[in-house]
């Protein structure tokens, strides 16, 4: 069987002079367990550049089979019509920008959607929605959902939505555990979408599905690329089913 091939988002690290490496360059790079994640499951992962204007993203993104929006820096408040509450809080609005104009090409393509963590946060801004800019500070009750020191060793218990696209992936087991590697989450629902799953301790939606059309768009908040865990839900089921929509479009 020829093997899918799968687009996926860049990080960037914008010019730094204190950076030994392309110090006046914008990089772009992803971080690898991701591509392995999706070779292990029969798909060739490319990572997509912002372009410089020869090519359009639909002229790009014609030949893959899937889009996938990966992890990374936080969406800037800019991008879904606030300011940063504070200077950390900023996050990465020419990355916004980018990865908002992917997905407008991917859904004027029909191609299957897959967000992850902060991919899930972009699918939500980009249709309509809005963001805690902080999750533990705007959010009463709201647990843990960040830990720099234990990064994603850190995990907390979902509960998946009876009757739901993700319930279905799961088989109706709808009591989980995840990893949690965000502090930014979502606060106004995007259009069309609904929501998949929730944190057990604070509700803050941890899962969506877009409902307005037969086009896959699923997002994650967690990072199933790097779960190992046994007593985590199992992460391949979510990627395999991405497959499946991809190869069965």
């Amino acid at each position: 069987m020829k093997p899918l091939r799968i687009a996926i988002s860049a990080n960037f690290m914008h010019p730094d002079r204190s950076r030994l490496a392309y110090p006046p360059k914008t990089i772009i790079y992803g971080e690898e367990s991701m591509y392995h994640w999706f070779e292990e499951g029969g798909a060739i992962p490319y990572m997509i550049p912002r372009l410089s204007g020869k090519f359009t993203l639909e002229d790009v993104l014609a030949d893959f089979d899937g889009v996938v929006f990966s992890g990374g820096a936080d969406l800037s408040p800019k991008s879904y019509g606030e300011e940063p509450l504070r200077p950390e809080w900023a996050g990465d609005f020419a990355r916004d920008q980018y990865e908002l104009a992917l997905f407008k090409a991917a859904r004027a393509l029909d191609k299957p959607i897959l967000g992850i963590c902060r991919g899930h946060q972009l699918i939500n801004v980009a249709l309509g929605g809005s963001l805690y800019q902080d999750t533990h500070t705007q959010l009463e009750g709201a647990e843990l959902h960040r830990d720099g020191d234990i990064y994603d060793a850190l995990g907390h218990d979902l509960s998946i939505v009876e009757g739901s696209v993700l319930s279905n992936i799961y088989n109706g087991n709808l009591k989980q555990k995840i990893n949690s590697v965000h502090h930014q989450a979502i606060k106004q629902l995007g259009q069309g979408l609904s929501v998949q799953a929730r944190s057990v301790l604070d509700n803050v939606i941890e899962a969506i599905w877009y409902e307005d059309s037969a086009q896959y768009i699923l997002g994650v908040q967690w990072h199933p690329e790097w779960m190992k865990d046994p007593q985590m839900l199992d992460p391949d089921l979510i990627r395999d089913d991405f497959l499946a929509a991809c190869r069965a479009r």
